[in-house]
């Protein structure tokens, strides 16, 4: 009778998933998950940000993710390809490079700009292995200003640590995700400038449901979620589009 109570006392289906997501999206996906319907008294949804590329080598290496969402939508595709996946690669978004400055109105710069000597240091993501990086690079060289920007660069390990390097006054400018600088802690500093997506290829992005959490229910209804008209207000918000979409901002 005593192991009966026991068992009837414990939470029952309960169930935590973990998701590696681009760091472009830490702010608009804390919302979505806290408003995704979900019991707190037995299910849990943890997220850990970083550099898709590195995400995409450790899912490969058995890293315990049960979604990942990546800036670069050809990684998911190239997991579930090596069959990795357990879903389809769903498009959820399409990025946009700024020039962001906390203390400089970016908002009357271009690329050009950045040759000033009085700039030396510009953050951006590295292009090794973060697509906002691989961006930021493309569009410098379509600008010709790479030779002249090349040697103040510094580079942040995901798009997140390069808007923190400006935002710390450790580089007076960067090319960040809008989705950071339309974000509460950034918002309220500085300005921004849209970087015409034409100097760069796009920042189509995907996720998909990784081989690991094939039959969890937790994890299919999340991203089923994220098809819905509440959470696609919440990107929109944060300054993404779906793919054939134009950025409003």
């Amino acid at each position: 009778m005593s192991v009966l109570l026991l068992s009837l006392s414990l939470p029952a289906h309960a169930e935590k998933i973990t998701i590696a997501a681009a760091a472009d999206l830490k702010f608009a996906l804390d919302e979505m998950i806290a408003a995704f319907p979900l019991n707190p008294s037995t299910d849990e949804v943890a997220v850990t940000y970083g550099s898709s590329g590195k995400f995409f080598t450790q899912i490969q290496q058995g890293a315990p993710f049960d979604l990942y969402f990546s800036a670069d939508i050809a990684l998911p595709r190239t997991l579930a390809k090596n069959g990795f996946a357990a879903s389809d690669v769903t498009p959820y978004a399409v990025g946009r490079l700024v020039l962001w400055s906390a203390h400089r109105d970016a908002a009357k710069m271009t690329l050009a700009s950045l040759t000033d000597p009085q700039i030396t240091r510009i953050a951006i993501a590295n292009p090794q292995h973060a697509p906002y990086g691989q961006r930021a690079e493309e569009a410098l060289r379509a600008a010709d200003v790479w030779p002249q920007i090349a040697p103040k660069l510094v580079y942040g390990e995901n798009i997140a640590q390069a808007a923190q390097f400006v935002q710390t006054g450790n580089a007076q400018v960067g090319l960040i995700a809008l989705s950071l600088a339309l974000s509460p802690p950034l918002a309220s500093q500085g300005g921004y400038w849209l970087i015409p997506d034409t100097l760069h290829q796009p920042l189509e992005q995907g996720f998909i449901i990784t081989r690991r959490a094939a039959n969890s229910a937790l994890a299919h209804r999340f991203a089923d979620y994220l098809r819905t008209p509440s959470a696609r207000a919440v990107l929109a918000r944060y300054g993404f589009a779906l793919p054939g979409e134009a950025v409003v901002k």
